[in-house]
């Protein structure tokens, strides 16, 4: 089992106040984590600093994925490497089609490997097979990107590019979020599918509701910028009979 991040002693800020604390984080393939925590504990600021937002500034520490040192990386590197984000807030792109954008991102990453573009028709054939996997109607896939969708439907769009582009790792900041419980099984579902023994998935949540449908490996907490507790499965149905008090009482 081959260890895709590594992230050791992470110090990061915006506007010059430091929202992570020395964070200490590891994921192999194979895996799926669920950090959970209050808000302000810096979930969403973890997620942003790996993909390379540049509005925060990374001011101690490593993080290493695949191998290489992503604070050396450009976003679009980061991409190119197997990097993935599900928005919380998926934004709409008026003017550019679902089918154009996802060919160009896919021939991206294809060009990153040494490969030829993807034609015509293997293209069309995989936007198929994977739109039938998340259960995205054709109609959304041929229109504007998220332009005029709902939020479950933008949620669904999110796992969509997912399993076109199969990132290495991918991160689901609150995917949940807004979901009736419809969509949020058919979300869960895509992300099940798409799990194989050489992927990872990093899932962001406030709820153990989502983890009822996608299982992980491993459980954290995310308190004041730091991970201050790590368990198993276990640990998510404790934090809902509890809430978060019990543990951060002990970082008080």
């Amino acid at each position: 089992m081959a260890n895709l991040l590594s992230i050791k002693n992470l110090r990061a800020s915006i506007e010059g106040k430091e929202i992570l604390n020395g964070l200490d984080f590891e994921v192999n393939e194979g895996e799926i984590h669920a950090i959970m925590g209050p808000n302000g504990a810096g979930k969403s600021t973890l997620a942003s600093v790996l993909v390379g937002n540049p509005n925060y500034e990374v001011t101690e520490g490593d993080m290493i994925f695949r191998g290489h040192d992503l604070l050396d990386m450009d976003p679009e590197e980061r991409a190119r490497e197997g990097l993935f984000l599900s928005f919380q807030y998926p934004v709409e792109i008026p003017g550019v089609s679902m089918t154009n954008f996802m060919r160009a991102a896919l021939n991206e990453i294809r060009k990153h490997k040494g490969l030829d573009p993807v034609s015509a028709s293997d293209f069309l054939k995989l936007l198929k097979e994977k739109r039938e996997l998340v259960e995205l109607d054709k109609d959304l896939a041929g229109r504007s990107v998220n332009e005029g969708f709902s939020g479950g439907e933008k949620k669904r769009n999110e796992i969509f590019q997912m399993a076109m582009l199969e990132p290495k790792l991918a991160i689901l900041d609150e995917t949940d979020s807004g979901l009736d419980i419809d969509a949020l099984r058919i979300v869960a579902a895509g992300v099940n599918k798409l799990r194989s023994k050489d992927n990872a998935t990093v899932v962001i949540t406030h709820y153990q509701r989502l983890l009822e449908y996608i299982k992980p490996d491993f459980v954290h907490v995310l308190y004041k910028g730091r991970i201050v507790r790590s368990a198993g499965p276990e640990l998510a149905l404790e934090l809902e009979e509890k809430g978060y008090d019990f543990i951060i009482k002990e970082f008080q």
